[in-house]
């Protein structure tokens, strides 16, 4: 089977990514320090609590450099949904992740340089970046800052409260850790997505690849 070389991801959308991938994995970590230290501390407590507000900071404001990115180069438009044929789509992609791959089966949708991302994954990007990831800035701010603004803190149901949707929020992170993982598999080959993230192109083969399509090729 032949194959074209389609460069799917930038320099920078590689270093991005893989940046915010260790962020988010080691505020897991410290957080888990933090939430039982008896139990699951592998680091000292305040370690684990400075570090925490260190990285949580840092993953913000690469949180923002990448938005910037993304809008000022169009990127952004990848993770918007479409109308046109939305619901098909995404209804045919669902029906593929719960049967179609587990029988061999084509990937419904095939991944050039424009569409990177399936319509399920734009719905699951956007509420991450819009819901899940300010739910989680917002909730690590006010316990950061309880003596500061007590006031707020209190207006909100107080520190057990904001602890309880940090923590629910974490392990959401962590089950989409867990599928995002699993669901690079899925490519042309097992690693395909993996090292297309690595190395910034994708071998698609002919047959399955669009017949026209726009795209800069990388030189092999």
């Amino acid at each position: 089977m032949t194959s074209n070389r389609y460069e799917l991801y930038s320099h920078y959308e590689r270093v991005w990514h893989w940046l915010q991938a260790a962020g988010i994995l080691l505020l897991l970590l410290t957080g888990t320090a933090i939430h039982a230290p008896d139990r699951l501390g592998v680091i000292p407590f305040q370690t684990a609590v400075t570090v925490h507000n260190v990285l949580g900071l840092i993953l913000v404001l690469n949180a923002f450099l990448g938005l910037f990115y993304y809008v000022a180069t169009g990127t952004i438009r990848q993770y918007l949904p479409e109308p046109h044929d939305f619901i098909s789509l995404s209804f045919q992609q669902a029906v593929y992740y719960l049967r179609g791959m587990f029988r061999g089966e084509p990937h419904p949708l095939v991944k050039v340089p424009q569409h990177r991302l399936n319509p399920l994954q734009q719905i699951t990007y956007l509420a991450i970046l819009n819901v899940l990831l300010p739910l989680q800035v917002v909730t690590g701010l006010l316990m950061m800052g309880a003596q500061q603004w007590p006031e707020t803190v209190s207006s909100v149901g107080g520190l057990g409260v904001l602890a309880m949707i940090h923590t629910l929020g974490a392990w959401l992170f962590v089950s989409f850790i867990i599928m995002h993982v699993y669901l690079t598999t899925t490519g042309h080959t097992p690693l395909s997505n993996i090292k297309a993230m690595i190395l910034g192109y994708e071998e698609i083969p002919h047959e399955v690849a669009p017949a026209v399509v726009e795209v800069r090729k990388t030189t092999p």
